[in-house]
């Protein structure tokens, strides 16, 4: 795998890129590396969310109004703006703990590698492959850990669950958790890396698609994109409790028995009403 130095030059730059364009310098130059790459997550991740949050909420409340979602199943904007501030506690522990992977990624101690060349392309691909795959299998269990275990679920997931119903669930409240929740679920991608190899800019690339998976899944809107685990799913995990704890697909809720669909419950909704 790559040395020290590689992976450090490789940061560095992403902290620059980012830091420079966004905050004075005296605000960041001075800091050490590790607090710049703390602070750089946080930056990244809050314009993220809001970027994605209101272009989402702009397209799928106002342009296509009627369209998506029932203007009565709108959130309220209060609703909207507890969530924000949830998301914002939340936010500056959570974008730790990808500081902390960095560093020790940067130390060699995981099977990150920093450039391309450094295996072939199959190789390349099919660590990609393991890796989702991995994270797939473990972030469905933890999840599910956070549901049935009653400790984990009182004292940090029901501050997520308490959007269960459409008119509550916006893109807003993806981010919208326990700050120590976030942490737990985000360790299988922590743990991954010390399993599989994996390119460092893609790694990165596959987070970012992260928070914005994150939010769409939380906007209501069935895509119906077999096998992922869209909006759809998701909304019915927030309402039954016990449903689709997959991470990006269906695999794991249809191999374990929790998997229900979007079709299957309007079908049981229609005929509760007869």
């Amino acid at each position: 795998m790559a040395g020290h130095n590689e992976f450090v030059n490789e940061t560095s730059f992403y902290n620059i890129m980012v830091l420079s364009h966004l905050l004075p310098a005296s605000m960041w130059e001075p800091l050490p590396h590790f607090p710049q790459t703390w602070l750089r997550n946080y930056v990244a991740v809050t314009l993220l969310y809001f970027i994605s949050g209101f272009l989402w909420c702009f397209y799928i409340y106002y342009l296509k109004l009627n369209v998506y979602v029932p203007k009565d199943s709108i959130p309220t904007k209060k609703a909207m703006l507890v969530q924000i501030y949830v998301a914002m506690k939340a936010i500056p522990m959570y974008t730790l703990l990808p500081a902390i992977t960095e560093y020790m990624i940067e130390r060699g101690w995981t099977q990150c590698y920093s450039t391309a060349d450094q295996v072939n392309w199959f190789l390349c691909v099919l660590y990609i492959v393991l890796y989702l795959a991995f994270l797939e299998f473990a972030a469905y269990w933890v999840h599910k850990e956070f549901h049935e275990n009653k400790f984990l679920y009182k004292h940090f997931h029901a501050v997520h669950h308490i959007y269960n119903k459409n008119d509550t669930i916006s893109p807003f409240a993806g981010f919208a958790f326990h700050p120590m929740e976030g942490i737990l679920q985000a360790l299988p991608q922590v743990i991954a890396l010390f399993v599989v190899p994996i390119h460092l800019r893609t790694l990165i690339v596959l987070l970012f698609l992260d928070g914005i998976f994150t939010t769409n899944i939380h906007d209501c809107i069935h895509g119906n994109v077999w096998p992922i685990m869209g909006a759809g799913y998701h909304t019915l995990h927030h309402t039954t409790y016990k449903h689709n704890y997959g991470h990006y697909t269906i695999w794991m809720d249809l191999m374990f028995g929790s998997l229900k669909t979007p079709v299957a419950e309007e079908i049981s909704v229609k005929e509760k009403a007869k």
